[in-house]
């Protein structure tokens, strides 16, 4: 298995990781043996960069991790992420970046995952009511108490990772990057992470699935699924626009006799050597298939092409909702 540094860490990563949020029902109904048995799976075949979180399935997600790792805790680095807590009512999601609560929210996490440090710990959105320094400094803490091994930031914009580096060395930032999801390149933040020598984490480097080619409706989604509601992307006028990027990269990949999932994975790891995409899933035949863009090398050319395809589509509808796109990468 390739693998790559993290940042200002001592951690090496699987040059692809394994992305868990899928396992707790975002994307519709999930089976927990099931998932299980794709965590097993991507251990055997080397992936070490296991990515959860406390607000995927409220708990549940983290829990479902620490029996998928129970004698195999060695063989895992395990990352997880705070901050994301939910409205009294339910219906919301809010953010809580005080010190108070990064101390709480870790133990609860050690808890659910039954296992004694936690080697990657992220705030999973920055709180604009709590400044970047308290937040961070807290999560110093952890690290000094033995807790958790190294630090790093989910959505944060260019000052916040400037200001919060200041505090104490961050390892990664983990922000949506993909094919169809590249406001990175051009809003500062993937030029500030080399900046600062933070690894940078891909996250949905699928494109939630859409650049796979398997979503060609809004009924191919179950009614549970997330992407119905949350992601204006798979709205049914965006959906049937952005198919003809979905299909753009079908062809790309066809041609050099790779899967469309192929060719997206393969297309970020060649944007540098401090990538280290996570893309999720919930089938040991889907995480096969994504472990199979580690054998891929595209060209100068390749890249050349895949980039003049792309510049032929525009990508309709935001990545988020307004109200969940108010809470990534604050400045």
């Amino acid at each position: 298995m390739q693998q790559r540094k993290l940042g200002h860490s001592d951690l090496n990563a699987s040059a692809i990781g394994l992305g868990c949020m899928t396992m707790s029902g975002t994307y519709g109904k999930s089976n927990d043996a099931e998932s299980i048995d794709v965590v097993h799976h991507a251990l055997d075949l080397g992936v070490n960069f296991i990515d959860s979180s406390d607000m995927y399935g409220w708990g549940h997600n983290e829990e479902l991790l620490g029996r998928a790792l129970k004698g195999r805790r060695d063989a895992a680095l395990v990352t997880t992420k705070f901050g994301q807590v939910r409205s009294p009512d339910g219906k919301a999601n809010l953010v809580d970046g005080s010190p108070a609560y990064v101390a709480a929210a870790c133990d609860a996490s050690l808890k659910r995952l039954g296992i004694d440090v936690i080697d990657l710990y992220y705030q999973h959105r920055v709180d604009p009511n709590v400044p970047i320094e308290e937040t961070v400094g807290a999560m110093a803490e952890l690290v000094k108490a033995g807790k958790v091994r190294a630090l790093g930031l989910s959505e944060a914009g260019p000052e916040t990772l400037r200001r919060a580096s200041k505090v104490h060395a961050l390892a990664a930032l983990q922000s949506e990057y993909s094919l169809w999801t590249r406001d990175v390149e051009t809003n500062g933040v993937l030029a500030t992470c080399r900046e600062l020598g933070i690894t940078f984490v891909p996250y949905s480097p699928l494109g939630r699935g859409f650049l796979t080619g398997a979503i060609q409706k809004i009924e191919d989604l179950d009614a549970s699924d997330w992407r119905r509601s949350n992601y204006p992307r798979f709205a049914e006028d965006a959906l049937q626009s952005n198919l003809k990027l979905a299909a753009a990269i079908k062809e790309l990949a066809a041609e050099k006799g790779i899967t469309p999932a192929q060719l997206a994975l393969a297309w970020v790891l060649a944007q540098g050597e401090d990538m280290v995409p996570i893309p999720g899933t919930k089938r040991v035949r889907y995480l096969e298939d994504n472990m199979g863009a580690l054998n891929v090398k595209l060209t100068a050319a390749d890249l050349k092409k895949i980039s003049g395809k792309l510049a032929e589509f525009q990508i309709v509808g935001e990545r988020y909702t307004p109200e969940m796109m108010a809470l990534v990468q604050r400045a």
